[in-house]
């Protein structure tokens, strides 16, 4: 660190008085120190009335979810873009729901493969019949893949969403385990008092910061019911002897000591709402701009000569009677003649409507839009005219996002479910798990599985084919992943339905042909794809 250049008057003070020079220059290294970066100046001009509070994750953000959740909300139901956001988020992350592969680590357990593959099938017959039914669900409105989309939605939306594991008997069902979902804003403070050092928005927490429990109303905050026939039920994390997980908790957590999560629109809510009010605003002057009304203006000399005192009065009823609109009150319709007062004359304005600049700035907002939300542009609009390189990275980025959503859903709400499931399978008798309940180890064993979802398609469908075989052939890939990269499917029931097909071709004397993998075209003839665009294609001209 260079030590700050003296000037005349430093020279002097140091003259007189040595140690009063010497604090003079420690206090102008330290103010040099201290403007090492610029981003932390309050005297350049741009930063200068910036001064945001350095505050822990609680005080930053639990006394704005509430409106945070109102507002992500209402965009979610009437701003366009943020629909279409939710939408393809829950549509590529979930889609049809994430199915369970059983996957018991055999090693461990000192089973056969052949005996971890009976075991396999037979357990995810059993966790069929519970999740494809709607017992799984406390009201029984969906099932186990319906309820995945449901708490992913309300996750994105809310912030967070709460899942109860309680038992509910019902006639005719051999599982208890029920899930009821619990909606963000539920999971509150009793008497809505405020935050503690013990209780945070509703979750209750010990000296290390972990929840203890969560206090839940019974009705919704915003229910008409009044506040004081409010009442709130204390549900435990755990169980008290058997450690079983009683709520499950899904948010995205981003700051240490953060309780609650935040919704995925909060950092767009502004220009979200700005740019549904500057779209409506040109919709509507478009619609206006675009209807022709007919103004009849009457000389004032011939208006006392062809009328008389009582035309003269309904003429002048009608003129002063019109308040600007063009049908009636509404916009209904292509226009309207309108009578204008004696002497009063038009002025035609040019309202420049459609906006031809509107485009290009919906767009650049939206950029900025999909960069917070970590959708890239094309995918967010659906708005693919780019070469076949820039659409593929497109998707390849969004794809990125969208493994990682999954990978995050499957663990924090598929896996603790299908654990909860299992134990009651075991303990009831439907399957066998020997020291499933005597070692936490042997039980991990028995429980890991993996979670598999849609596929993310293809733009290219043969070049991809051609790249999967020979990523088979090279080793570094395999069948079963190259099914689940395909449409998110099994390869063991690909497998067992292409048995049974070609079994029933040789049986009936057909040749069963191995499958072909296209071929690409000549190199010579292959476009490159960064000058390949993407366009309809045009219809042949009759010769």
């Amino acid at each position: 660190m260079q030590t700050p250049p003296q000037n005349l008057l430093d020279k002097a003070i140091a003259i007189f008085s040595p140690s009063t020079a010497l604090r003079r220059l420690q206090s102008r290294m330290a103010l040099t120190l201290a403007g090492g970066y610029n981003g932390a100046s309050y005297g350049r001009p741009g930063l200068a009335g910036w001064s945001p509070r350095a505050a822990d994750a609680e005080t930053d953000t639990n006394y704005d979810l509430p409106t945070l959740r109102a507002r992500a909300r209402d965009l979610t139901r009437n701003a366009p873009l943020a629909t279409g956001a939710i939408n393809t988020m829950v549509t590529n992350v979930v889609g049809t729901g994430l199915s369970l592969q059983p996957q018991p680590d055999g090693e461990a357990l000192g089973l056969a493969a052949e005996e971890i593959e009976d075991w396999s099938e037979n357990t995810l017959r059993e966790f069929k019949l519970w999740a494809e039914g709607t017992a799984c669900d406390v009201t029984r409105t969906q099932n186990f893949y319906g309820l995945q989309s449901l708490v992913f939605r309300s996750a994105l939306e809310s912030g967070d969403t709460f899942a109860l594991l309680p038992n509910v008997k019902r006639p005719g069902q051999p599982y208890s385990l029920a899930l009821q979902i619990i909606e963000a804003d539920r999971i509150c403070n009793p008497q809505f008092v405020q935050d503690s050092q013990t209780v945070a928005a509703g979750v209750e927490l010990d000296e290390y910061g972990a929840p203890v429990a969560y206090h839940i109303c019974r009705r919704h905050p915003g229910s008409l019911v009044r506040r004081s026939e409010f009442k709130w039920d204390r549900i435990t994390a755990y169980g008290n002897s058997s450690g079983r997980k009683n709520v499950i908790h899904l948010f995205e957590r981003r700051r240490p000591g953060q309780t609650r999560g935040v919704p995925v629109l909060a950092p767009v809510i502004e220009p979200l709402k700005q740019l549904q009010r500057y779209t409506d605003a040109e919709l509507q002057s478009a619609v206006i701009s675009g209807m022709f009304s007919v103004f009849v203006k009457m000389d004032p000399a011939a208006f006392q000569d062809m009328f008389d005192q009582d035309g003269q009065a309904a003429y002048l009823g009608s003129a002063m009677g019109w308040d600007g609109t063009m049908n009636g009150g509404t916009l209904d319709g292509g226009g309207k003649a309108v009578n204008l007062l004696p002497g009063e004359s038009i002025e035609s304005a040019n309202p420049g409507r459609p906006n031809a600049l509107f485009d290009p700035f919906v767009q650049a907002i939206v950029r900025q839009i999909g960069v917070a939300l970590e959708l890239p542009f094309e995918v967010l609009i659906k708005h693919f005219t780019a070469s076949y390189s820039a659409a593929r990275a497109a998707l390849l980025d969004a794809w990125q996002f969208f493994r990682g959503r999954r990978d995050w859903l499957a663990g924090n709400f598929c896996q603790p479910v299908y654990e909860a499931w299992l134990e009651e399978a075991i303990a009831i008798g439907r399957i066998s798990a020997p020291g499933f309940f005597a070692d936490p180890a042997i039980r991990r064993a028995w429980c890991a599985a993996t979670w598999i979802g849609d596929g993310p398609g293809s733009i290219d469908p043969a070049k991809e084919v051609t790249a999967a075989n020979d990523r088979i052939e090279l080793g570094i890939s395999t069948r079963a992943a190259e099914s689940i990269l395909h449409d998110g499917g099994d390869w063991r029931a690909k497998h067992k339905q292409l048995v049974i097909e070609n079994n029933a071709r040789k049986a009936d004397g057909l040749l069963v042909a191995a499958p072909a993998v296209p071929a690409l075209a000549n190199p010579s003839e292959t476009i490159d794809p960064d000058e390949e665009e993407i366009a309809p294609e045009l219809p042949a001209k009759n010769k």
